[in-house]
Parts: C-alpha cells; structure tokens; sequence
C-alpha cells in the first residue's frame, strides 16, 4: 500500500462503501420510524434481479480477495518475497473476508436473524485488527507519515466503537449512522494520505519525499521535513485537512437527510395518519351508545 494507487483505490471502495450505506440507514431509518428501525451491517442492492440483492456482499469478498493476492505478491513488484508490512495489510484484508464471507452464507441459508450478533462482533475485529496493525506496524510510520496515520487510527477508533455499539444495540440509529460516516471518513483520509504523502506536487511546503532502499522494516518512502517549523507547519494542516474532510461529509449527511425525505412516503406519517382515522371512526359509536343510554 506504499503507493498513491496502494491508498487510492482500497479508499475510494471504502468511501463509495460508506455513502452507500448512509443513505440506506437514513432511508430505513426515514420509512420505518424510531421505534421500528433496525441496524444492518450490509444493505441489498434493488434492481429487477433479484441474484443482484446480495451484490454489496460479493463485492466485498472479491475486493479482500484480490487485495490479499496484490498484497502477498507484493504489487507492482508481483514476487512472492516475504514483507512483514504486505503481510500486515493482507491481514486487515482477510478480516474483511471473514465478515463478508460469514454475513453472506447467513443471509443465503436465511439465518441472517438469528446470527446478527456474530456479524456484529466479526464486523467489530475488522475494525480492531485494523487499529490493532496500525498501531503496530512493522514499517517506521515516523515523521509526518506517522501522524497522518496516527490520526488514521482516531477514525479507526470510532469505527470500532460505533460498529461495538451497533452490534450491542440494533435498533440504534445514531451508532449505525456514525458506523457509515467513519467508514467513509476512512476512505477519504486514505485518498487524502496518498496524495498528501505519495504525490510531489502535494506534500507540504519545506517537506520532501524520500525513498527508501532497505529491508523490509524500511518504508518505501517517507516524508521529509527540513526544519521544525516545517514540520510543524505540515502537522497544522494536517489537523486542518482532517476537519476539513469530515465537515465536508457531515455536510452531505445533513443534505441527505434534509432533502431525501422529499422522494419517500414515511412509514411514521402513515401510521399516525391510521391511527388518527381510527380514532376518528370510534367516535360516532361513543356518541350513539352514550345518546342511547341517555334515551332510555
């Protein structure tokens, strides 16, 4: 992953993964009311096929699989020589699988029900493996690398947190809702890490990227700053760029809220508007049983 095309593609799948399920959670959440909502850890896909449903499943068991394969053939270099850090990130990878894999044979065998639960706590060690190999990574994350990923691992945490809560209690929408915004969070400061610390023209001023040519602890580069204030400088905007990222998606979180309910019919006006109607229609049998007691 020590490539812009090693950050940009496993963030652009977690970015497009965490939309999706945004708005999906804000859709349920919008059609069944607060009292009927239930969290899920993966959504079907709608179309006329209905093979199709299950497609977010397959498309994540694929994904982990092909990046496991890059990861131990060491892309772009494509050798079997043995890289504690490619190791390490197959690792993440195969954690994905297991949850993918394990959620998609609940849901073709319909047990998804009753094992809701095990996909939550799967769900959750992907989430702690990740924080788990950041944390500890064999490569010498140091420098401005180190606190990119280093704020890398607060999304991680939140992710585990809210995916822990999600599976504790379903029927909580903020914790699902939180689960969707950091995973897209993670996409992003992925792509923003490639760029930022793999791209020339993006690394901050008074910074250089230098590459390195060891063993297998070296980093394939790594950024350079020249003086303190350099550096300093460059871990500011960093903080900046962070904000920046999740202002921007809280800001798409609003919209959908604001303006998604325009397309749907709620669930809860419907039922409010039942039981209204049914209210309405006991009255006139109050009122003649209450004129006939009176009569007599």
């Amino acid at each position: 992953m020590g490539t812009l095309a090693g950050h940009l593609v496993p963030g652009s799948v977690l970015a497009l993964l965490g939309l999706w399920h945004i708005i999906n959670t804000v859709r349920a959440y919008y059609l069944k009311g607060p009292n009927q909502f239930r969290s899920s850890f993966w959504h079907p896909f709608r179309s006329p096929f209905p093979r199709l449903a299950h497609l977010e499943l397959f498309l994540i068991v694929s994904f982990a699989i092909f990046s496991i394969v890059m990861q131990v053939l060491d892309y772009p270099l494509f050798s079997f020589a043995f890289k504690l850090n490619n190791y390490e990130h197959a690792t993440m990878f195969l954690h994905l699988a297991i949850y993918a894999g394990f959620t998609l044979v609940t849901e073709m065998i319909h047990k998804s029900d009753i094992w809701f639960e095990v996909s939550g706590i799967l769900a959750t060690s992907v989430f702690s493996q990740e924080l788990f190999l950041l944390h500890y990574h064999s490569a010498d994350h140091a420098g401005l690398e180190g606190y990119y990923h280093w704020l890398m691992q607060l999304i991680v945490f939140a992710s585990l947190l809210s995916a822990l809560s999600t599976t504790i209690f379903p029927s909580s929408f903020p914790s699902s809702l939180v689960l969707s915004i950091s995973v897209v969070f993670q996409g992003l400061w992925f792509i923003n890490m490639g760029f930022l610390l793999w791209v020339p023209e993006f690394v901050p001023k008074g910074c250089t990227i230098r590459l390195g040519h060891g063993g297998d602890s070296d980093m394939h580069g790594a950024v350079v700053c020249g003086t303190h204030e350099a550096d300093m400088r460059a871990r500011s905007l960093a903080n900046l760029q962070f904000s920046w990222i999740l202002a921007g998606i809280l800001i798409i979180v609003a919209c959908i809220c604001l303006f998604y309910p325009k397309k749907v019919t709620p669930r809860v006006q419907s039922i409010e508007y039942e039981r209204l109607n049914s209210r309405v229609a006991e009255i006139p049998l109050s009122v003649a049983g209450f004129k006939q007691v009176n009569y007599q």
